[in-house]
């Protein structure tokens, strides 16, 4: 690999390093930051939903806008700014429609970045490289949410909250050096969809595109399971965050970060080992493993709200958040090689992910202003039962689906290739 390739990649990692603060904004931490304000659990649900709803319908024209467009980079630099504009929004007002517009600005700017970073990293390298580059940019992400999140906690806890927001601001800059220091001539833009065929007869029309999608019964199942798995996983750490803050058992910042810190460490981990899971179990077997843990992390929230419970709680979280990072995309590409349209295919996916994840919130908020957080905590693990029953149902034709995506692959260099 040349050298010009070698910092084309090192810059796609800084990019996926600090694009980590940047694709939620200040993240978790608006809900200790609202509770701190007087707030209540139902309220922030409700308006954390709100953003979720917006990030739902983002997503799969977000992927759209990442097929047809050669200005990759220019999504991720306009999602840059809209994050910092968002972080301002939250700092300088804390009426309901300010923070909901803000919620909202940090949701559509989350539903661009991952298909946009998704499509430069396969154009650069092409399918033959993607699961290993992927992989490799997820350990950067997660490796940057750690030291932001650690960062956020110290500075909270040291300065307050308005040192967490020009963090965001900080990381947000960062962000757009990195990704304007790869050469936009370096993205393929037909590997960046998927288009194995570079004569335009292969390439089928929108709305056959649109049908091939809607009927794929893979990627749909891929999708109702994520769905449900997020419905019952988004709401879990912000809930635990406010639960020990309730009980007076941690300050609000501090035990916050280390909720995030310890998930993101372990998802270090589970996205080296994603790689290597693929190659030895299959993506299907590696998705099961991811759903399966979200179950025990409810058991365990629910019975054990104290500083030392985090530990196994957001391991867990590690472990399927960190799989699922490299998983999914991965997957979706498999899935949809040779379409033309993995990127908005990745869109349909968050779309329906971006479903359960929106009203998780709101339900789990609900639950615990009704019933008291250990009962939101049974009742949320035990959705994601229903991401176990899906996907099972449906092993067979991932796994048929993803032997035949296979077959698309043909040799390419795992190297920035030249765009045309």
């Amino acid at each position: 690999m040349s050298k010009a390739a070698r910092s084309t990649l090192h810059a796609l990692d800084a990019t996926n390093f600090f694009m980590a603060d940047v694709q939620a904004g200040i993240g978790p931490f608006v809900g200790v930051f609202l509770q701190a304000r007087g707030w209540g659990p139902g309220v922030i649900g409700a308006v954390m939903t709100v953003g979720g709803i917006a990030g739902m319908l983002a997503t799969t024209p977000a992927g759209a806008i990442v097929d047809a467009t050669r200005y990759k980079r220019a999504v991720v630099v306009i999602a840059c700014v809209m994050t910092m504009f968002a972080s301002a929004l939250l700092w300088v007002s804390n009426s309901w429609p300010v923070v909901a517009l803000s919620q909202v600005a940090t949701a559509v700017t989350g539903a661009a970045i991952g298909p946009a970073l998704a499509g430069i990293c396969l154009g650069l390298v092409h399918r033959a490289g993607f699961d290993r580059q992927f992989s490799r940019n997820q350990v950067a992400n997660h490796a940057g949410n750690v030291i932001a999140a650690a960062l956020s906690g110290w500075l909270g806890w040291r300065f307050g909250y308005g040192a967490v927001f020009l963090l965001s601001i900080a990381f947000a800059l960062l962000s757009l050096a990195s990704v304007l220091a790869i050469p936009a001539h370096s993205i393929d833009h037909d590997a960046a969809r998927g288009l194995v065929h570079r004569d335009k007869t292969h390439d089928p029309d929108t709305a056959e595109r649109w049908k091939m999608l809607l009927r794929h019964r893979p990627l749909l199942a891929l999708a109702v399971s994520l769905g449900l798995f997020h419905l019952g996983n988004a709401a879990m750490l912000p809930l635990y965050g406010l639960a020990l803050v309730a009980g007076h058992r941690a300050n609000g910042s501090v035990a916050t970060a280390e909720t995030i810190v310890i998930a993101q460490s372990v998802m270090v981990v589970a996205a080296l080992a994603a790689n290597r899971l693929f190659r030895w179990r299959g993506y299907w077997w590696v998705m099961l493993l991811s759903f399966l843990a979200l179950p025990l992390r409810g058991l365990i929230a629910a019975h054990v709200v104290s500083l030392w419970g985090i530990w196994p709680v957001q391991m867990l979280d590690g472990i399927g958040a960190g799989l699922q990072s490299v998983a999914v995309p991965a997957l979706v590409v498999r899935l949809l090689q040779g379409t033309g349209r993995v990127n908005v295919g990745q869109g349909l996916v968050m779309t329906v992910q971006g479903v359960g994840a929106g009203l998780s919130p709101a339900l789990g908020g609900y639950l615990a202003h009704a019933f008291g957080y250990p009962a939101a905590f049974l009742a949320l693990g035990g959705i994601a039962v229903g991401s176990v029953a899906v996907w099972v149902l449906f092993g067979a034709e991932v796994r048929q689906a993803c032997k035949d995506g296979d077959a698309e692959v043909a040799p390419e260099p795992s190297q920035p290739a030249a765009a045309t």
